[in-house]
């Protein structure tokens, strides 16, 4: 890169290489820090429920993975723990899919592919000096804490288990969820096409019940797993490693500010904030952030620097609002489903049916959560 560049972003997951696509498509310079590869890099089995908005702007940057590794979701399926059901169908919403689950590693290599190819962007091993510094390290963001920043994190007493699964019946296209009366979240997220049996497990459990979960043999889990799904899909087989990690619902202080230099530094993705995952919103979030920055960023009156402070600050309002809306809805459907002393289970199965019948409060949620409102 012959000119210096004007904004160094840290952090190469999918929400830093977004913001570096974004930026460069606007023909500004951009450093990436890539870190090294870990040694011994475990199977990724995540997957992602991506939303339209997502959908559309990774589109934009010919980043979206081909229809063998992102899957549309034309139903969903939501359980309570007493009788409670609510559904939401894309043919009923008019949509072409509630969602798209998406595998990880294809996204990721997508995203690697277009940034090698994007001329603007300047690939390092370490941060360089520049006019605005983006924070995309997520959740354990040394960059972060270094700068003095207060994350306030809520632990859940829980963790999610994450695997791949076949299963004997295909999944229809239709995502299912089902809440138990101990607090569990379980999961099963279509893959491999409309007509597929290959489903993503996301499975939030409580911390002590993880470990025992992770060490059982692979015919006990998927017993365990079929009986939680109430033989939804007929038997599970386990295709992947399993994967855990704790939950927690955190948002930082401040977004946005300046080093001792007065060079300017934002927070994107989960540097900034996380969430529950029962809504699959996580991922939507981040990219949701760094499209606003990067929007703020281009909008910019002609005279502004990229890291001017009352950009920034534009940012953080926009994104703040939405995250705490977001992060109140999801801690609020996980505290309601994790007490199960009377009456609590008979009011909540009661909601559920009395929402499930509200066709236009469901069609803006679903909206909600498409990012289309």
């Amino acid at each position: 890169m012959a000119l210096p560049p004007e904004v160094c972003i840290r952090g190469a997951g999918i929400v830093g290489r977004t913001l570096a696509l974004l930026l460069a498509r606007e023909r500004i310079r951009v450093a990436l820090v890539v870190a090294p590869p870990p040694a011994a890099a475990h199977e990724d089995v995540r997957a992602y429920a991506l939303n339209a908005a997502s959908r559309t702007l990774l589109e934009s940057l010919r980043a979206w993975p081909d229809a063998a590794h992102a899957t549309p979701v034309r139903e969903m399926r939501v359980n309570g723990d007493d009788g409670g059901r609510v559904c939401f169908s894309a043919a009923i919403q008019k949509v072409e899919a509630l969602a798209w689950i998406v595998d990880v590693p294809a996204l990721e290599k997508q995203l690697v592919d277009a940034v090698r190819f994007q001329p603007q962007i300047e690939v390092v091993e370490a941060p360089v000096p520049a006019a605005l510094t983006v924070v995309c390290e997520g959740k354990a963001s040394a960059t972060r804490d270094a700068l003095g920043v207060s994350y306030a994190v809520t632990r859940y007493p829980q963790h999610a288990i994450a695997a791949r699964l076949d299963a004997e019946r295909p999944h229809d296209g239709t995502a299912r969820q089902w809440f138990n009366d101990k607090g569990e979240i379980l999961a099963l997220l279509p893959l491999g096409g409309p007509g597929g049996r290959s489903v993503a497990l996301v499975w939030s459990v409580d911390q002590f019940r993880a470990p025992e979960l992770l060490a059982s043999s692979a015919d006990d889990f998927q017993t365990a797993l079929r009986e939680a799904s109430h033989d939804a899909l007929g038997a599970l087989t386990l295709t992947s490693e399993r994967a855990a990690w704790p939950l927690q619902r955190a948002i930082a202080d401040r977004w946005t500010g300046r080093f001792p230099d007065g060079k300017s530094w934002a927070l994107a993705g989960d540097a900034a904030h996380t969430v529950h995952p029962l809504a699959g919103q996580g991922l939507n979030l981040g990219l949701a952030d760094v499209s606003v920055l990067a929007e703020v960023i281009q909008s910019r009156e002609y005279w502004r620097s990229v890291g001017d402070p009352r950009l920034l600050r534009r940012y953080e309002r926009t994104r703040r609002t939405d995250v705490l809306s977001m992060s109140l809805a999801t801690d609020g459907l996980q505290q309601l489903f994790s007490h199960g002393t009377d009456p609590l289970p008979a009011l909540r199965n009661w909601g559920m049916r009395g929402f499930d019948r509200t066709r236009v409060l469901k069609q803006f949620i679903v909206r909600q959560a498409m990012g289309l409102n």
